[in-house]
């Protein structure tokens, strides 16, 4: 790609020629400039004449998409961020980061954008899946071993969003009013813990904006604690189009703009050189910062340019299993009928049972290797006990209809070069026919040559990349054909979206028009349509059918930051009638002896780009519940979610499971942890509330915000358990919950004396007091007994997750230092920990604390830093 032989593929000793400061001292400032923005979507600027080569970023946080959107190399996706932060098992992280800095060497990629480490401050956050946990301290330990996994192999690790970035609701405007100690304690905190543990190599800035300022120029935020205070030394990229100025992002600290060409990053920059309003040593401390990630680039021995691949192999699909079981909660198993040990004819229920939810929407979505859904799992598992599957969908509960992938075949009776591609896609610069928009047929005749022609493996095609430049100008009429095969009989609905207008055909007869009414909606990152759908009748299982789609641009007022050639999405599901699908459901329920009931959300719902609207489940998915445990008292009910969702019927529900985004692998670690092959250990790394009203950030968050364009943190300090503890409002399940199929006890709580560096240590007991193996979380919680301010009644300052045979006991001792003490002083801005006496708190979640011992602090401590 950059012509740069003697740099690839690198061993680590080539890199010496790199040497970062005479490099600079060579460039024009043309040629500095230059560097200051992208190249394109997900590569920096090379220069080969000057040995600076192209460095690749890629997409994380729970795997690596690569380069394009469209058409790209498969990736294996591990479970999100919520999930594995409720795992409270920092190796895990690691493990997992030290497979992604793998899958980014396959990919070709330098850089992972993620860990993804905003806090859950809001149930309706749209990419609150991607965080782990309302804790600042779960945050900044969770991705302390992400990033360590990630650059121990070699691979920059990016945390973003730097700060304040917890809802999608104008996200590129939006500021963000946080009191300055909240900012300090909640929204700083992991960012903090995660810099001083594993040194992240890049941050990226996020787009909102902060006490007035956005962030891509608060010279407070990037230079002022990042740089300064922290003494960080790495370098600073924006989000995607989250650069606003040239002179006052570039004087704030802003190395890298992105995506590339750059909009601000040019002749703008040069002016303002040209003008003073930038001196040179402002452009040479940024380049300095983007070639330090040059020379990192080239140390990986990563080759520049590289060709994608896939990781795929017994050890990758072992741990994606591992990691999906462990991003599963246990709340209730009051009748201990989990595990499922014996059974002869098992339900299976639910919408998300069909489908393999593996990640939330948008650039944390990708295209995986293979995904298990959960009705697989569970067969497979039943299988193996000898037990018969039933399955009833019983709630038709999507936003939108599941993508029509598995239903499609290539027209030409094959799977094309990649032996999966499903469709052919066509496109024209200028209107191949002059019924190319009609609404009357399908297959009209075209006689001119397309100006490019794909397969394609997708049924959600998302063109903004994987098409050829001069296709993606143009603006092109598409045509997407394929054969359609219904794996049921009976009537069909099918949906489509589009970027562009469009229309879908159905065996040679229009079933949805989407031109003649094209409506905005919230696709692609709020640029394509709402979804329209229609219904074809009679169709016959295993039958092939001609499915045609013909899309154009359309000019859309609320336009794009990216140039796409276009978008189309189709999605197909047997109709389903409510009343008649919830008795189906009850009637399968009633004829077996185990029933497994999976309800929740899915990418369409919780997604960058937009918040949800409400905490309730889709659908008639409530009524099903209730439906299914009125006549199954002992169902099994799994919810899927990335975050808190309203559970109206769980004080009749005996046994219920949290199943967050599970990766690839969904459905077997789902079946691991139903049928006991995995004893679960998780606990909730967010509060789930009983209602929407019971959150902190109720009255200020998203479209709830009283203000126009602002956003204000009126709970301050008081965010998740901190604010339920606080107001004395009980949770539907409190932070730090989950159940196992053992049981513990905890005894026997000391702690020594408090150093005069604020430095102590505390002990205690965790004996596994049931019939089997297990491990069990130890939250270690500090209170201060009297403070100068107002503090929490207890914050989470330590966590241990400690594995134990059946009756096996174990002494845990932890150490703790003045961070475990310490609040923010915002009127003399530093930290202080104050004397005087502190409890120590240990239990199993913050509601249940058994053990209290207390030290002392003889003398106040204040400091600023890591």
């Amino acid at each position: 790609m950059v012509g740069l032989s003697s740099l690839l593929p690198g061993s680590k000793s080539e890199s010496k020629d790199f040497d970062v400061e005479a490099v600079l001292s060579s460039l024009s400032l043309a040629e500095k400039i230059s560097l200051l923005g992208g190249k394109d979507f997900w590569h920096t600027v090379d220069i080969p004449e000057k040995n600076i080569p192209s460095v690749r970023v890629s997409d994380g946080p729970n795997g690596v998409r690569g380069i394009q959107f469209f058409n790209g190399t498969p990736s294996n996706c591990f479970p999100c961020a919520t999930g594995l932060g409720s795992s409270f098992d920092v190796a895990l992280a690691q493990e997992v980061g030290k497979q992604l800095g793998d899958e980014c060497k396959a990919k070709g990629a330098h850089v992972l954008l993620g860990p993804t480490i905003n806090i859950q401050r809001s149930p309706l956050g749209g990419r609150g899946f991607e965080s782990y946990s309302e804790d600042p301290l779960l945050s900044g330990k969770m991705a302390s071993g992400y990033v360590q996994g990630v650059q121990g192999e070699g691979v920059a690790a990016c945390l973003k969003h730097f700060v304040g970035n917890e809802q999608e609701f104008e996200r590129f405007s939006n500021d963000s009013i946080i009191p300055e100690r909240a900012l300090r304690e909640i929204y700083l905190e992991p960012f903090r813990i995660a810099t001083k543990e594993a040194k992240p190599w890049c941050y990226m800035s996020s787009y909102n904006r902060v006490n007035g300022t956005h962030v891509s120029e608060s010279k407070d935020l990037l230079d002022d604690v990042l740089r300064k205070e922290w003494g960080w030394e790495g370098m600073i990229m924006s989000d995607w189009t989250g650069v606003y100025s040239s002179e006052a992002s570039v004087k704030a600290g802003l190395d890298l703009e992105m995506p590339g060409p750059p909009v601000y990053r040019g002749a703008q920059t040069a002016r303002d050189v040209y003008s003073g309003k930038l001196q040179q040593h402002h452009i040479d401390d940024r380049v300095r910062q983007v070639l330090k990630l040059v020379k990192r680039a080239i140390d990986s021995g990563i080759p520049f340019g590289a060709q994608e691949s896939l990781i795929d192999n017994d050890q990758t699909r072992a741990l994606l299993r591992k990691a999906a079981a462990n991003a599963i909660v246990l709340l209730k198993n009051d009748k201990q009928v989990l595990p499922i040990k014996q059974a002869q004819k098992i339900a299976v229920i639910g919408s998300n049972a069909r489908v393999a939810v593996a990640s939330g929407g948008g650039s944390a979505s990708m295209l995986s290797s293979y995904t298990v859904t959960p009705l697989e799992g569970i067969t497979a598992a039943a299988k193996e006990i000898g037990a018969e599957v039933d399955y009833a969908i019983g709630s038709a509960s999507y936003l939108y209809l599941p993508a029509a992938s598995k239903l499609l075949s290539h027209p030409s009776g094959s799977a094309g070069a990649k032996g999966s591609d499903i469709a052919q896609m066509e496109f024209w610069l200028q209107e191949p026919s002059s019924d190319f928009k009609s609404t009357d047929k399908a297959g009209v005749k075209i006689s001119s040559k397309p100006d490019h022609s794909v397969a394609t493996n997708t049924a959600n095609a998302f063109m903004m990349d994987g098409v050829p430049a001069q296709i993606a100008k143009g603006e092109p009429f598409i045509r997407y054909t394929s054969n359609f095969k219904p794996d049921q009989s009976g009537d069909w609905e099918f949906a489509l979206g589009s970027m562009g207008e469009s229309n879908l055909y159905v065996d040679g007869k229009l079933v949805i028009n989407n031109s003649s009414n094209w409506q905005p909606g919230e696709m692609w990152f709020n640029m394509g349509s709402v979804e329209r759908r229609g219904v074809v009748k009679g169709l016959e299982q295993g039958k092939e059918y001609s499915l045609e789609v013909r899309s154009w641009f359309r000019k859309d007022l609320r336009g794009s930051p990216f140039k796409s050639a276009g978008a189309i999405r189709i999605g197909a599901l047997p109709v389903v009638e409510p009343a008649q699908a919830i008795a189906d459901a009850v009637k399968i329920a009633q004829q077996a002896d185990t029933t497994i009931v999976v309800v929740g959300l899915n990418e369409d719902f919780e997604s960058e780009g937009y918040d949800r609207k409400h905490m309730d489940l889709p659908g008639t998915s409530n009524k099903l519940v209730s439906a299914v445990l009125a006549v199954a008292p002992n169902a099994i009910i799994v919810n899927q979610s990335g975050t808190p969702v309203t559970m109206p019927w769980v004080d009749q529900a005996s046994t219920l499971v949290q199943a967050f985004y599970g990766g690839n692998d969904v459905g077997n670690g789902l079946a691991d942890v139903l049928f006991g092959k995995l004893n679960p250990s998780s606990k909730l790394a967010l509060s789930f509330p009983k209602r929407l009203a019971d959150s902190p950030s109720d009255i200020g968050f998203g479209i709830t915000s009283p203000s126009y364009g602002k956003t204000h943190y009126q709970e301050s300090i008081f965010v998740g358990y901190r604010h339920f503890e606080k107001s004395q409002t009980e949770t539907l399940f409190p932070f730090g919950y989950g159940l196992s199929y053992t049981t513990f006890a905890f005894s026997d709580v000391s702690a020594s004396s408090v150093s005069a560096e604020g430095d102590f240590e505390v002990s205690f007991k965790v004996k596994n007091t049931g019939k089997i193996a297990g491990k069990e979380v130890a939250q270690i919680y500090i209170r201060d007994v009297e403070s100068s301010l107002g503090r929490p009644i207890k914050e989470l300052k330590a966590f241990e997750k400690v594995a134990l045979e059946a009756g096996e006991e174990k002494t845990v001792t932890v150490k703790l230092d003045k961070d475990a003490l310490k609040f923010w002083d915002d009127s003399r801005k530093y930290w202080k920990a104050e004397a005087g006496e502190f409890e120590v708190l240990v239990g199993n979640s913050s509601d249940n604390v058994p053990l209290k011992t207390s030290v002392k602090l003889e003398k106040t401590l204040t400091w600023l830093g890591l």
